[in-house]
């Protein structure tokens, strides 16, 4: 069966997937966002195989999301940094973060609180519009075919959308 990205343009979603759509790269990037450089740290606090780790970090810097440096000759050794493409998945991490909040953790018991560093208070993220500053909801977005768009994506989601209302 073909997807519908082998025949067009790839949807955004499912080329993010094929990059970060796994559990251990989600878990690198949330580390990359704390802090965490170096393949050592990434090892120890996600227990993740060192296989699996440097296959990760390979794909994922092959991707422009992270940025290998050395920062030692002798032995050669490398950090990794989220580049602007990669520093740009910063509010999936936040949404899914709060989502986490909301449906799997007890009430006033969160893993994580996130501190604005400008006001001080303890935030939420949220997603606005860009232009008016209203919530975005999917009540409140309806989302339209895009220039990469080919006609049959067009049909074949709406067909998609009409069997489901039928």
């Amino acid at each position: 069966m073909q997807h519908a990205s082998e025949a067009s343009p790839r949807c955004p979603i499912e080329g993010l997937l094929d990059i970060v759509g796994d559990r251990w790269s989600i878990l690198i990037l949330r580390d990359a966002f704390y802090g965490v450089r170096r393949f050592d740290g990434f090892q120890q606090h996600l227990g993740v195989s060192k296989k699996v780790l440097a296959q990760r970090l390979r794909a994922m810097t092959a991707a422009g999301i992270l940025k290998r440096t050395a920062y030692q000759q002798r032995p050669p050794r490398f950090e990794y940094r989220l580049t602007a493409k990669g520093q740009d998945l910063f509010p999936i991490l936040l949404s899914m973060s709060r989502w986490g909040n909301r449906w799997l953790a007890e009430p006033d018991r969160e893993w994580l609180l996130l501190r604005h560093k400008d006001c001080g208070n303890i935030v939420e993220a949220r997603l606005v519009c860009s232009h008016c500053g209203g919530p975005m909801t999917p009540a409140r977005v309806k989302a339209i075919a895009g220039p990469a768009a080919s006609k049959q994506d067009i049909e074949s989601l709406t067909q998609a959308v009409r069997k489901s209302r039928a």
